[in-house]
């Protein structure tokens, strides 16, 4: 009596090995791809937040701006102090003026301050604001109009927002 041969068909241990190496390096790969999109993502939408959030300060700065009666024109080109009700007592002490637009370098953050003179209450705007510059046009007396740009910079990303408001009350 013969043997009775098996003639098996498959795969060999070194195929197989080859294989699982192969797909090792494709997930490998496949894996660095999703986690760099991930990041990428992750980046984008921290920035695309901090510019929206940068806009709508942008936006009330501009509606306060136009809408007010006066600008103190003694401020820092990081701060506006705006008169709303037109009943400040003169152009260069702080007294009588409503609120006030300021950048803290130390926390880069815009604030809003209530009541600058007296009991001052401050808001926190918008952060990672790097920038902040308020131009009066003219430079000296009662503006016409004010021209403001802001930084804002998330990561080694950095975005400008400009806008300019022309004061209303003093054409």
């Amino acid at each position: 009596m013969r043997g009775i041969r098996c003639k098996c068909s498959g795969f060999t241990l070194v195929e197989i090995m080859i294989a699982m190496v192969l797909l090792a390096i494709l997930m490998a790969a496949v894996g660095a791809a999703v986690h760099a999109s991930m990041m990428n993502f992750r980046e984008n939408d921290e920035m695309f937040k901090a510019i929206s959030t940068g806009r709508q300060a942008l936006m009330r700065i501009t509606t306060d701006l136009r809408t007010c009666s006066a600008t103190l024109s003694s401020d820092p080109a990081g701060r506006c102090t705006i008169d709303l009700d037109g009943d400040p007592d003169d152009d260069e002490a702080v007294a009588g003026w409503d609120i006030a637009y300021q950048l803290d370098d130390a926390t880069n953050t815009l604030n809003l301050i209530i009541d600058p003179d007296g009991a001052a209450e401050s808001h926190v705007l918008c952060r990672n604001v790097t920038a902040l510059t308020f131009t009066r046009v003219p430079a000296t007396g009662k503006a016409r109009n004010v021209r403001v740009s802001m930084t804002v910079t998330v990561g080694n990303h950095a975005q400008t927002v400009s806008s300019a408001a022309v004061i209303r009350r003093n054409l």
